[in-house]
């Protein structure tokens, strides 16, 4: 038998909102990577199209299906932009102490929710 420390894996360390919001920046990278891609070419090939193709994107986005897609890109990119802030001071070597890091990672999402719903209430209340 082997006394060679084994790995720490998720059983081992305890869950906080840093890991949290590690993780929710890796998945709203993801959803913007694909997601948002998608929205992009469809939007790109429309106006390409003419405006009858168009005229179809425009109804679908602006449908309660197209609008809870780009509210959800619209979030993924605050809540990323936020965590990515985050990261951004983490590696210039601040934010480290526990205290500043359990905050910082608890506000990341928080300002994301904040920054997506004053985005939309502009849009939607010009």
């Amino acid at each position: 038998m082997s006394n060679r420390p084994l790995s720490p894996h998720l059983q081992i360390w305890k869950w906080g909102p840093h890991m949290f919001t590690s993780i929710l920046h890796r998945v709203t990278g993801d959803g913007m990577a694909l997601v948002g891609l998608a929205v992009l070419l469809w939007w790109l090939g429309a106006m390409a199209s003419g405006p009858e193709a168009y005229a179809t994107f425009s109804a679908v986005a602006t449908s309660i299906p197209g609008y809870i897609v780009l509210v959800g890109l619209t979030w993924a990119f605050f809540s990323h932009m936020m965590s990515g802030l985050r990261h951004f001071v983490l590696d210039i070597g601040a934010g480290y102490e526990l205290t500043i890091n359990k905050t910082w990672s608890t506000l990341a999402p928080i300002l994301g929710v904040l920054l997506t719903i004053a985005f939309w209430a502009i849009i939607l209340l010009k």
